[in-house]
């Protein structure tokens, strides 16, 4: 009875508004309240915010996110979007699909999906729209790409599901790449569907010569010089997840430094966002702690897996309602509290049917990027219709395709687990 009353409690501070953090700081005080009284509620809470942020693999989260920071004031995202655009934006929905790769590669650089949402937003959605592109398509196509920076790494969310699991960060992110590329060409192809299904939609680009292909083809350049910095160094096994965000923000720094646009106003502003999405991070983390020794006292998980356990279900039909269960919080939650509040709930019953937590960590991912863009939350569909001035309802009907095509990728990563294991596998 006490499990299911803080549940409540934590449920209603939730939906009247309450910040995360603090919802799960407060139900697990008076859940711990209830167990042992203020003693040990101020015992937990003298030790709690230390083992909190301890650990040495924290580092790379504001990092991680200072990077973003940087290569957002770099403009590397417009060049990103102009390079594909060269390419393939002869080919029906061109633009669109340049868009899906710009996404890609803001994402290889950038941790942060709403970040990318609203960078593609001020960069594609005008030049889709100029060329005569359906507005609900193109501003779906930049909600949907924008989700990949929460799986293509480095990827922050990626980084908080290995500290809550306790498996390795690297094979986590290395987890992320195949995926990422499935996920991406899973947009390109939903894309080709929909101007398949009426050409209006999306009328073709110009043709450019091979000279200027080749010549947008340099703003590349520094974008991979980053991603092996970062991703090539950390399944080379050269430096650790943590070492790399440390370079990868350094990185971000010179092309930030290079392009011009790093004026005082900027850095302090970039230092100023990156610590408050750090601190934001930090407490949210406190939160579970506190919340996580509720459950540890009450032994809520043992008994949820002894519970599964004797329902006799098949593994995979009780994934299907993990998966089911993580759609439905993605609609309602930030990815990041979802992550917090259920993994170490759900992960030891994940375990226990004999799944892999570097798979089902980038499973869950992938099931979170659906809840960035459905409604009522669906943050990146906000960010785009701020930044492109559009009806949100229109924006999300244009994200209603990729929902299912994201589905359909779900279903093949439980297929396919070797989808997410294969490169994780071979790392040293």
């Amino acid at each position: 009875m006490l499990t299911l009353a803080t549940v409540a409690l934590l449920l209603v501070l939730l939906v009247i508004g309450a910040p995360v953090a603090f919802a799960l700081l407060v139900t697990g005080a008076v859940g711990l309240y209830g167990i042992g009284g203020l003693p040990m509620v101020l015992g937990i809470l003298q030790t709690a915010p230390l083992s909190a942020v301890s650990s040495y693999e924290l580092i790379s989260v504001p990092m991680f996110i200072l990077m973003a920071e940087f290569v957002i004031v770099s403009g590397i995202a417009d060049g990103l979007f102009l390079a594909a655009a060269a390419w393939v934006g002869r080919l029906p929905g061109g633009l669109a699909m340049a868009t899906a790769l710009a996404g890609a590669g803001f994402g290889a650089i950038s941790g942060s999906s709403t970040a990318s949402a609203a960078t593609l937003s001020a960069t594609s959605i005008p030049a889709m729209l100029k060329q005569g592109y359906e507005p609900r398509l193109a501003c779906g196509v930049v909600a949907i790409s924008g989700t990949l920076a929460m799986l293509i790494p480095p990827s922050v969310a990626l980084i908080i599901y290995g500290l809550i699991a306790d498996v390795s960060i690297g094979h986590l992110l290395i987890g992320g790449v195949l995926p990422g590329a499935l996920v991406t060409v899973t947009i390109m192809l939903t894309i080709l569907a929909l101007v398949w299904q009426d050409p209006a939609r999306a009328p073709r680009g110009p043709a450019h010569s091979l000279r200027r292909k080749l010549a947008a083809l340099r703003v590349v350049g520094p974008m991979l010089v980053l991603l092996m910095a970062v991703t090539g160094v950390i399944y080379t096994g050269v430096a650790t997840p943590t070492e790399a965000a440390g370079i990868g923000a350094f990185g971000a720094f010179v092309l930030a430094l290079r392009s011009g646009r790093l004026d005082l106003r900027a850095l302090l502003h970039a230092l100023k966002r990156a610590a408050h999405a750090t601190c934001m991070i930090l407490m949210i983390i406190l939160g579970a702690h506190v919340f996580g020794y509720y459950f540890t006292f009450t032994q809520t998980t043992q008994e949820l897996v002894r519970w599964v356990g004797e329902l006799g279900l098949s593994p995979y039909l009780v994934m299907a309602l993990l998966i089911v269960g993580y759609l439905v919080l993605g609609c309602l939650m930030d990815q990041i509290a979802i992550l917090i509040l259920t993994v170490p709930v759900v992960l030891p019953l994940v375990v226990s049917l004999g799944f892999d937590p570097v798979w089902f960590g980038v499973l869950v991912i992938v099931t979170a990027e659906v809840g960035m863009v459905t409604p009522p939350v669906g943050l990146n569909v906000f960010v785009v219709a701020r930044y492109a001035r559009r009806p949100l309802g229109e924006i999300f009907a244009g994200v209603w395709p990729h929902v299912f095509a994201h589905l359909v990728v779900i279903a093949l990563l439980v297929a396919f687990p070797q989808i997410v294991l294969w490169l994780p596998s071979h790392m040293p």
